[in-house]
């Protein structure tokens, strides 16, 4: 009898230590209260193709952390209908806010991933390129008419006014590209400039640069200047250049201050690039998607029609960089001095 007692009273000892300690679940974590939770973002990309999209990608992904949110990324890879299904999962994830790079595919939108989204109680936020006609909760990008326009400023002072150009823009599915076609001609508008041809590169496939380019130069006279969509395109038309001894006596312009790029630039065969500061622009949609995943009131006058009504919009400016403001602008801000004068000894600024 005495040896019975003995146990039980070690059996209620044990359950009372146990009862101390938190139990495991189902997933072998202890029974503890859990903390406050953590704001989760789900940021989906076009795609990784484009240089300026990994710097935007890890800029987001650093400023919404500090500002105490997960990111989960994702990556279409250039599909529309692998975009929508991410969006899907962000939904049953529910995350507190989706953040969408869209997809530049003329196959359709995503209007009926954003509806779905806001009967979810989830914000969306269009990153850089616009989701027509979806009630997107904010639009932010940069002034994309202040692009072309600052294309066409160059080229109207490097050819002094007059010349034929050969025009090789993005895809039209880039709600972005029509208005930067748009500022560019308002630029040169007023001279004796003429755009002899225009073609589109799909998917933004900067091979066309290339082949668009050949072609041209194969049928018609040499053009004055060439104006690329962006930067990808540039190197591929300057490499067409190169192939008929013409490359440094075409101006050539694009977007996006790629590195490769700059070393054009400062080597002398691409003319300027349109330096948008995509650190801010990441750095403040990472704010603004916080603010939205909290239910904070977003703080912006500005609004732009979607197609279907009037939404909110932040607008950051780009800047045009030239060999001239390099070093001001682009040098060890965005670029350092050893990669973008890698091919060649920087010149003496004294």
């Amino acid at each position: 009898m005495k040896k019975r007692g003995w146990i039980c009273g070690c059996l209620m000892a044990l359950a009372l230590l146990m009862s101390g300690c938190g139990m495991p679940d189902q997933d072998g974590s202890p029974d503890v209260p859990p903390e406050e939770d953590t704001l989760e973002i789900g940021i989906t990309f076009d795609s990784f193709v484009i240089e300026r999209w990994q710097r935007d990608r890890d800029v987001f992904v650093a400023a919404a952390q500090e500002l105490g949110a997960d990111v989960n990324v994702q990556n279409a890879n250039g599909s529309l209908e692998e975009q929508e299904r991410q969006i899907e999962y962000f939904i049953k994830k529910k995350v507190d806010a989706i953040v969408v790079v869209q997809v530049a595919d003329d196959s359709g939108n995503l209007s009926n991933a954003v509806e779905a989204a806001h009967r979810a109680g989830i914000p969306v936020i269009a990153y850089d390129r616009q989701i027509m006609n979806a009630g997107a909760d904010l639009y932010i990008s940069f002034d994309n008419e202040a692009v072309g326009r600052l294309m066409g400023e160059h080229m109207m002072e490097h050819l002094g006014g007059q010349g034929q150009i050969l025009q090789i823009c993005g895809p039209l599915a880039d709600n972005n590209v029509p208005q930067v076609m748009e500022g560019f001609e308002q630029a040169i508008s007023d001279s004796e400039l003429s755009v002899e041809l225009t073609e589109h590169a799909d998917n933004w496939h900067a091979e066309t640069g290339f082949s668009v380019t050949s072609s041209y130069l194969g049928a018609r006279e040499t053009p004055d200047g060439i104006m690329c969509g962006n930067d990808s395109i540039a190197g591929q038309a300057i490499r067409a250049l190169s192939e008929h001894r013409l490359a440094g006596g075409v101006c050539v312009v694009g977007q996006d201050a790629d590195l490769d790029a700059c070393q054009r630039i400062v080597e002398g065969t691409q003319c300027m690039t349109v330096y948008k500061p995509v650190e801010k622009l990441a750095r403040r949609a990472a704010e603004l998607a916080v603010k939205l995943a909290r239910g904070d009131e977003l703080e912006v006058e500005r609004r732009i029609s979607d197609g279907s009504g009037m939404i909110p919009y932040e607008c950051l400016q780009p800047v045009a960089v030239t060999k001239e403001n390099m070093d001001e602008i682009i040098t060890g801000k965005y670029h350092e001095a050893s990669d973008i004068y890698l091919n060649i000894k920087k010149e003496k600024s004294q």
